[in-house]
């Protein structure tokens, strides 16, 4: 491995010398080696504490204490252990204890018990009695465990699943007693042991990695660590991982620099589970909530709604905010591609109130100038690069190469925004010739694009995808301020020519596309980049704060494909777009609008996704045959229906060909959502929007033998 993986200084691959002694000299490429050579401990040393730990713990239940079971916790439980020195926990569930009233007023006493009965053992003797603890010392070939003895109530009555009734008695107990906050977290340790047992191996080992960089900064400053400091901070990286990877194959990297980079936002943090306790019931609600609008950093044990593991008593988040980008910078300066951070923020949406909904847009949706103008002049670069260098020796010229995408309209997010390049070619001459022949146009870009890239020095920097799609060339632009835009450039048949003669030319091009898609197999909205220009502009002329509430339902879409991604396929987000213009149309459309009742009204539209019937009439309509015909056929099939408005043949709401009853059911849910929480203690109620458009209502004259479809 490497003289440096044990401490000391080595040769980097450069030939830089590196002070290797503190994890933040290693390199972002040798983190994974240095965490398996120093931070994991050894396998026998830990089967060894663990026959320690039992043989404790079966000793005392033969010992007339009234033991119903034993758990283990601390970052022994936890399966968080770091080689060397670590903590851990052994709780006794006492069957004389029924109650969380009995534990406080009896824990001393069985603390005396346990003492003088391990006093009698010729091994574990040596006892540290600090009131309703005790502490043992445990030590095995170099790995030590200072182990907690505690004996409690077990409120799970050995359960694996806690009922709200467990957290509602806690609350009403607290309230009586006046008790410390978190002083009954222990009874709940078995809950802890299963919250981490379900990740995988590798997250443990970042959070391996966190924590011995955490103590390195405490031993600096001449401070011991702190345990509740040590469980904010895996807790954390938990969050970090799931919330933006979520794959068992991830960069070390990338993790540890999100982790470091919700550090840095330590004054948002907000960080919760809803895995043992939710918003459901009452009593647990109002103590969540309450919880939840405390002072930052919030961080709240996932076992223990009233135990906040991540507060700012002493200043300690501070101090680790500025480590944490001392160790950013360091990793920036040692590789020369540092790893891209995961889409994560600090404060989640579902807590946000609904007046604070526009702050929360715009401190953690809305792109930063500076990368808006970076990502602009890259893709003029490429546009101009397509338009005057691509096919230069070919009879294939660039008629035009046209932006599109959400960077392009204007509602583009701070992380993973997407921008499409869609390259209108000479030879493609019609929809069918683009359909059999952009394969070998997407490949011929690809190689340009690779030798173009080579050549300029971008402030941007590409990624060309190793995904071969034959109808698109997909690529990510990464900047320097770690945020991303994923492009697609996709070849196309210029169906509307220059748009020189306006709407007129626009029934001709829809008549063929019409045509085609009666005559063939293809998709709805095959050849919607054929109609680019007319999705931008339709997005683009929309007012600013109606683009703000636009991410925001992006924002919520990227939440539920997270969570719901390995189940079915959602809708697109095009169609949520639509429908956030739909309900500001319908209803508002004001400049300055409610914003939580606008995203109120889109959820509202996805409940009632089986009625929906959505079509515009600002590029196409019902005056042109067989346009007429077409159209109302389209809006007489299965619901949902939301047309295109650039493409007549896309119907982004599909019918039943995607998952959205998954997307209903989560919207469902965020109707409990403290974003539709008014000041004056109200709900937020959504506006009148009706679900169903018929041509009538668009001012259209059709047949009389035309009926709606399915209502």
């Amino acid at each position: 491995m490497g003289n440096w993986l044990a401490g000391g200084s080595s040769e980097g691959l450069s030939g830089e010398l590196f002070d290797l002694t503190s994890v933040t000299s290693v390199p972002a490429h040798k983190l994974e080696d240095f965490i398996q050579v120093n931070l994991t401990p050894n396998e026998e040393c830990l089967k060894l504490i663990d026959q320690d730990v039992d043989a404790i713990s079966n000793f005392l239940r033969n010992s007339e204490i009234p033991v119903v079971r034993v758990a283990k916790g601390g970052s022994y439980g936890r399966g968080t252990v770091l080689r060397g020195y670590f903590d851990g926990t052994l709780v006794l569930f006492i069957s004389g204890f029924r109650t969380f009233g009995d534990q406080k007023e009896n824990q001393h006493q069985f603390v005396y018990f346990i003492e003088q009965r391990l006093k009698q053992h010729e091994k574990y003797n040596k006892l540290k009695n600090l009131g309703n603890i005790l502490e043992v010392q445990l030590s095995v070939q170099g790995q030590e465990i200072l182990l907690k003895l505690l004996p409690a109530f077990d409120p799970l009555c050995s359960h694996e699943n806690p009922s709200s009734e467990v957290y509602r008695n806690l609350r009403r107990f607290m309230d009586q007693a006046k008790v410390v906050p978190s002083e009954f977290a222990v009874c709940f340790t078995p809950l802890q042991e299963q919250f981490f047992k379900k990740y995988p191996r590798r997250v443990r080992d970042l959070i391996l990695l966190v924590k011995h960089w955490y103590q390195e900064c405490q031993k600096e400053r001449k401070t011991s660590p702190s345990l509740q400091m040590l469980y904010a901070l895996e807790l954390l990286t938990v969050y970090a991982w799931e919330q933006g990877c979520h794959t068992e194959d991830f960069d070390i990297a990338e993790g540890v620099g999100t982790v470091l980079g919700l550090i840095k936002q330590s004054s948002k943090l907000c960080v919760y589970w809803t895995v043992n306790y939710n918003f459901e019931n009452e009593t647990v609600r109002n103590t969540l909530l309450c919880q939840l609008r405390t002072k930052r950093p919030v961080i709240l044990d996932p076992t223990d709604p009233t135990n906040i593991v991540g507060k700012d008593d002493d200043g300690s988040w501070q101090m680790l905010a500025e480590e944490a980008e001392a160790w950013l910078y360091s990793l920036r300066q040692k590789d020369m591609s540092p790893a891209r951070c995961w889409d994560v923020l600090p404060t989640p949406l579902f807590i946000t109130p609904s007046h604070l909904l526009d702050k929360f847009i715009l401190d953690f949706l809305q792109p930063n100038k500076k990368f808006l103008e970076q990502i602009k002049r890259a893709v003029d670069t490429i546009c101009t690069f397509l338009k005057e260098n691509c096919f230069r020796n070919s009879r294939t010229k660039v008629l035009k190469p046209v932006k599109g995408g959400s960077t392009a309209k204007g509602t583009a997010l701070k992380y993973g925004s997407d921008a499409d390049i869609v390259v209108f070619l000479s030879s493609l001459k019609s929809y069918d010739s683009q359909k059999q022949e952009r394969s070998q146009f997407v490949q011929e870009i690809r190689r340009q694009l690779e030798v173009f890239q080579q050549t300029q020095n971008l402030e941007v920097k590409f990624e060309i995808s190793k995904w071969k799609a034959p109808r698109v060339l997909s690529f990510t632009l990464k900047s320097s301020l770690n945020e991303s835009v994923e492009f697609d450039v996709l070849p196309a048949y210029d169906a509307l020519g220059q748009l020189h003669s306006g709407f007129t030319s626009r029934p001709k091009a829809y008549k063929e596309l019409i045509e085609l898609y009666r005559s063939s197999d293809i998709l709805g909205g095959e050849f919607s980049p054929c109609f680019t220009e007319l999705q931008r502009d339709f997005i683009e002329r929309l007012p600013t704060k109606l683009k703000s509430l636009i991410r925001l339902v992006k924002h919520w879409y990227k939440q539920c494909e997270r969570k719901m991604k390995s189940k079915a396929s959602l809708p697109p987000k095009y169609a949520l777009e639509l429908l956030s213009v739909y309900a500001w149309e319908q209803e508002s459309r004001m400049e300055d609008f409610n914003t939580a009742e606008g995203f109120r009204t889109v959820l509202d539209l996805v409940i009632k996704y089986q009625q929906l019937c959505i079509f515009w009439t600002v590029n196409y309509n019902f005056e042109d045959e067989p346009l007429r015909t077409f159209l109302l056929t389209q809006i007489q099939k299965k619901r949902p229906v939301i047309l295109d408005p650039a493409d007549p043949t896309g119907d982004v709401g599909g019918g039943d060909r995607w998952c959205w009853h998954l997307l209903a059911e989560e919207a469902k849910k965020w109707l409990a959502s403290p974003c539709f929480d008014s000041e004056r203690e109200q709900s937020i109620q959504p506006w009148k929007v009706p679900v169903v458009q018929t041509p009538g209502s668009c001012g259209a004259q059709v047949y009389p033998s035309w009926k709606p479809g399915l209502e």
